[in-house]
């Protein structure tokens, strides 16, 4: 016997109102229902503002809600193709968080010139942000008190894909970070796996992710017994990848049978120059990208290493809010996410990830 529509929803309010939080597909259950009807209905429900959904879960709006009705602002650096997709799923997890929350979400796009993340924010600032999240440029100074002006923000702030060392100026600020040591020995781990005793790395240095690939690549080489390499620079991205697959071809001639490469974009171009000098991606070469912003789109698809770039921004909005309601009551965070394997063709047998 069907049940209507209003009788559905004042037994599904009943249920969350009792239980406080419940997953869709379990309130689906109670009632024994498809959920495909309870979730038109929690988005009926939602939209009314009687219930409030996060994540594939659904509860009833309380005062932590209205307290979340905050303006964000978030600021992320572009300098290619590739770092702006790779920041783009970090927005699109911040946005879903602030959602989510209630918040509102106000955006500033940096360029890596001197000044411009200061520029950015003052603008954020002057926009009504209440709390600010922020990927500065720490690539083209190297003097540690270009970076004061960040503890002289007047409003909280959490580091986005960003982690200050120890006793300098921005430690003691909130932090939300990818960890890109474990990203690279995850793929180190997996090619030793598959019998590599000896793994190639190719890499730029203009992107902080890149010099953690490049820090990473010598700890995780320590740590599995690998051989390490001299690594192959990327330098100019319109003309590095012809040089880089040649230096890869004459590793391959010393006997190196794989090579791990940062980022998707001169990664994805490899196989095809590889090929023009007689060699095969895996036959010849083992091959893993590191950023998985559209390796999966590579002939072959490329294994790469995936960032939880989606997981970092919903993080940091979760951490800013938190910082809003706590104040200094909340002790100062350093969270550090860990990247997965996506293995592909790219590596030939699938080995141990």
């Amino acid at each position: 016997m069907s049940i209507a529509a209003d009788e559905r929803r004042t037994r599904i309010l009943e249920i969350v109102r009792k239980l406080g939080t419940v997953r869709v597909t379990d309130l689906a259950a109670r009632l024994d229902l498809p959920a495909v009807t309870v979730r038109r209905d929690v988005a009926t429900l939602a939209e009314t503002g009687l219930l409030r959904r996060s994540h594939g879960s659904v509860s009833v709006p309380d005062e932590r809600a209205g307290a979340d009705a905050r303006t964000l602002g978030l600021i992320v650096p572009t300098v290619s193709h590739t770092v702006s997709q790779y920041f783009d799923e970090v927005i699109a997890g911040a946005r879903a968080a602030a959602a989510d929350a209630g918040a509102h979400l106000v955006l500033g796009i940096s360029s890596y010139d001197p000044g411009a993340d200061r520029g950015q924010a003052e603008q954020l600032l002057k926009s009504g942000a209440e709390g600010l999240m922020l990927t500065p440029n720490w690539m083209s100074t190297s003097n540690p008190d270009d970076r004061l002006w960040l503890n002289e923000l007047p409003v909280p702030t959490v580091l986005v894909e960003r982690r200050a060392a120890v006793g300098t100026a921005a430690a003691e600020l909130d932090s939300v970070s990818s960890d890109h040591h474990h990203g690279v020995l995850l793929a180190l781990r997996h090619l030793a796996a598959l019998g590599h005793d000896t793994v190639a790395l190719a890499a730029r240095r203009d992107t902080w992710t890149a010099l953690k690939v490049r820090s990473g690549y010598a700890e995780g080489c320590a740590t599995l017994g690998l051989t390490p390499q001299p690594v192959i620079d990327i330098d100019d991205p319109a003309t590095a990848p012809e040089r880089v697959a040649g230096q890869l071809a004459e590793a391959v001639g010393r006997g190196v049978r794989a090579a791990l490469v940062h980022n998707d974009q001169d990664a994805i171009q490899l196989p095809a120059l590889l090929r023009a000098r007689g060699l095969s991606v895996p036959e010849d070469l083992a091959l893993i990208s590191y950023d998985d912003v559209f390796a999966a789109l590579g002939a072959p698809p490329l294994t790469a290493v995936a960032p939880p770039k989606r997981a970092v921004g919903a993080a940091a909005v979760d951490l800013l809010l938190r910082r809003l309601r706590h104040g200094s009551a909340l002790p100062i965070h350093r969270l550090e996410l860990l990247p997965e394997l996506k293995v592909r063709a790219s590596c030939g047998r699938q080995g141990t990830a």
